[in-house]
């Protein structure tokens, strides 16, 4: 039985991301702690637990058949590979800093420094598309202490919340590129793998649907009900069901969650009475 192979990173929180996403999707894991392989009880996916940089060589080779990683790996090490989803999580910024103390002109001030970073690639493009020449220093781990032991006049790394910078007294000054998990596929992948992709893409996109809404339920007099209506954007239009009570009906619809609050303020200016708002597993369209 053909089984697809997907690499996820070995520690992290990308690996807790990742493996949560499957989980979402339905797929149970039999991973014991240390194990570098497992195979799912009850989808043909086999997980193998990488480092994040060795997973584009791994797709170039057909060692696995597709991957859950940062795009801003994918940027500095795997160009030449094809994102199929963007997950959404996992989201952080590869950025310029310098020590806090230091005036920021403008990109020019880079010119000549010595610039500690592991995304050299990245770096490097960044700075040749400004015309920037500078010396790059490539170290594998944590880069923000080059600045503090003379190594370096600046680093360029991932930035999430930025209290790493604060920590060794550095400030973000230029954001080269906004990264998030993608899901990338081999070159090499096969055609019974691909038939397992699609239907895992599938699950991708219910997951993401159901995390990206809400389901309302309102109680809405029969006289406001068309402007109650009308600001509900619904799947294709609100559920309307009367009530007991006559010229009540309760109204049934699902609302993005980047609006959620807009949407109910409105809803509650136009009549709408015991909103209850509930989260969505999945959502299938």
């Amino acid at each position: 039985m053909t089984k697809i192979r997907i690499a996820v990173q070995k520690s992290g929180r990308l690996n807790e991301d990742s493996l949560r996403l499957l989980k979402d999707c339905g797929v149970s894991i039999d991973n014991g702690k240390d194990q570098l392989k497992a195979s799912a009880r009850n989808f043909p996916l086999e997980v193998f637990y990488l480092r994040n940089g060795d997973i584009p060589q791994y797709l170039r080779d057909g060692v696995v058949d597709i991957a859950i990683l940062g795009e801003n790996t994918l940027i500095e090490k795997g160009q030449d590979l094809k994102i199929v989803e963007r997950l959404g999580f996992s989201k952080c910024k590869v950025s310029l800093a310098i020590p806090k103390n230091e005036n920021y002109k403008g990109i020019e001030d880079f010119k000549g420094k010595r610039i500690a970073t592991s995304y050299p690639n990245t770096v490097k493009t960044f700075l040749a598309d400004k015309g920037i020449e500078a010396d790059l220093h490539i170290i594998n781990g944590s880069v923000e202490i080059a600045p503090n032991i003379g190594l370096a006049d600046a680093i360029c790394d991932i930035v999430s919340s930025g209290s790493t910078l604060f920590k060794n007294n550095l400030k973000e000054v230029e954001v080269m590129l906004r990264s998030e998990a993608v899901l990338t596929v081999s070159p090499t992948i096969s055609s019974e793998a691909k038939e397992i992709l699609e239907r895992l893409q599938f699950r991708i996109r219910s997951v993401q649907k159901g995390r990206e809404s809400k389901y309302v339920l309102l109680n809405a007099p029969d006289e406001k009900l068309k402007d109650i209506i009308s600001i509900l954007p619904g799947m294709r239009s609100p559920t309307v069901l009367p009530l007991a009570e006559k010229g009540w009906s309760s109204v049934h619809s699902v609302i993005s969650k980047d609006k959620f609050w807009e949407i109910i303020d409105e809803l509650k200016a136009a009549g709408a009475e015991g909103i209850l708002v509930c989260p969505i597993e999945k959502m299938v369209v």
